[in-house]
């Protein structure tokens, strides 16, 4: 049987058909050609028999017409089509804001109490619960109840909250304010994780040909030859740029006060030429901490050598993450060598320098091969020549260095 003829007459006709009209059209084509009709229309077509057959019933039907008006202006017949997951289960929407709810994780009753609250989990729950519904109509419903994925941040404190935080937050901030009125420098310092130096596995991914991963050593054991690196930063507030001094020895006081030295040698004395003070935000503790007598006496030599003062206000207790350094500058950082192995200082070095964001950010990196001692004690002759004066206001967090004149 020729149906070249056929089959140009239904491809065109198709194009300008709605699913109700192409139902009951190729109903009448079928019809037309009696025996056999039902398949050849529905090869010719693309469309299932079932939808065929349907149309069939709905041209025979003695009240077709009356029927027509009815349902003018639809495209299915009222009633038809497959019912949404709400309506085949009316509770379902209850039954998995129980499962996900936070207030019971703690329950010994929620099925989920141990296990990831995963879309897979949150599926073989329901199924078990007899409602017949895949991942993709979980997390459709998901959104309608109002949860989206959610990483945990570190918002609570350990211990009790220092009784003056929210002052010397505001201190911070006016101190800012008035050092960037004024053009004087303002810098915000810390040391960024130690990262192991060779071929080990680093967070993040990285386009690469399908199948053929990086691949990297199987455990993260320090290798003696390589070690690891201490990568200390200064940024400058004012003109969003900053310096990162990669120290190979430890994390000391002395290193933290030479990241400065450094970061003032290669970047800051040239933006600021008449510096008249120095404004440092630190974290409370560390090699920068508060109490740490040692930075003290190393922020009194460089005062010295720069001849202005040095201001210095330490963020409180548990509070490290708002520091400036920590998301303008060390965040770009591990954004930009995710994914890649650490495997040389040098590799360290330009990851580090190339770093770069749209609003304009600018690191310049060096190498500290000094190796610093640890353990040194500072004897109270010593911290008597520091030149330093308290602040009116939580002076063991707020204080000025000045030079020592001679």
């Amino acid at each position: 049987m020729d149906t070249s003829a056929l089959e140009k007459r239904i491809k065109t006709n198709l194009i300008y058909l709605n699913e109700s009209e192409k139902r009951k059209y190729l109903a009448s084509e079928a019809c037309a050609l009696g025996r056999g009709g039902i398949r050849i229309v529905s090869e010719i077509s693309g469309l299932h028999r079932n939808s065929i057959t349907a149309g069939l019933k709905e041209i025979n039907d003695p009240n077709f017409k009356e029927n027509v008006k009815k349902q003018e202006g639809r495209i299915r017949a009222e009633g038809a089509g497959r019912k949404t997951i709400i309506e085949k289960y009316p509770d379902i929407l209850e039954v998995l804001e129980k499962l996900v709810d936070p207030k019971t994780y703690g329950n010994p009753e929620n099925p989920l109490r141990w296990t990831t609250k995963s879309l897979r989990n949150l599926v073989e729950e329901l199924n078990k619960k007899g409602y017949a519904i895949n991942k993709d109509k979980v997390s459709e419903l998901l959104r309608m109840l109002g949860y989206s994925l959610q990483q945990n941040q570190k918002m609570k404190q350990v211990g009790e909250e220092s009784p003056n935080r929210d002052e010397q937050f505001k201190h911070i901030n006016e101190t800012v304010k008035k050092y960037l009125g004024a053009n004087e420098p303002v810098i915000s310092i810390d040391c960024k994780k130690k990262e192991l130096v060779g071929n080990f596995k680093n967070n993040g991914a990285e386009y690469m040909p399908q199948g053929k991963p990086l691949t990297t050593l199987d455990h993260d054991f320090p290798l003696p030859s390589q070690g690891k690196e201490a990568p200390y930063g200064v940024y400058d507030l004012t003109n969003n740029e900053g310096y990162v001094n990669v120290g190979i020895s430890a994390d000391t006081a002395e290193f933290a006060v030479n990241s400065i030295r450094n970061w003032w040698q290669y970047m800051g004395k040239e933006r600021y030429p008449n510096a008249t003070c120095l404004y440092i935000n630190a974290d409370g503790g560390g090699s920068n901490g508060s109490r740490c007598k040692l930075w003290k006496i190393k922020l009194q030599a460089l005062a010295n050598e720069l001849n202005i003062p040095i201001e210095v206000s330490h963020f409180p207790p548990g509070t490290s993450k708002w520091n400036k350094i920590e998301h303008r500058m060390f965040s770009q950082i591990s954004k930009n060598w995710r994914g890649r192995p650490l495997e040389t200082l040098e590799i360290i070095i330009n990851l580090i320098a190339s770093t770069t964001t749209k609003s304009g950010l600018v690191i310049k990196c060096g190498l500290d091969k000094t190796e610093y001692k640890t353990g040194i004690k500072v004897t109270d002759e010593e911290l008597a020549v520091v030149n330093i004066v308290p602040n009116d206001f939580c002076g063991n967090w707020n204080y000025k260095i000045y030079p020592n004149r001679q």
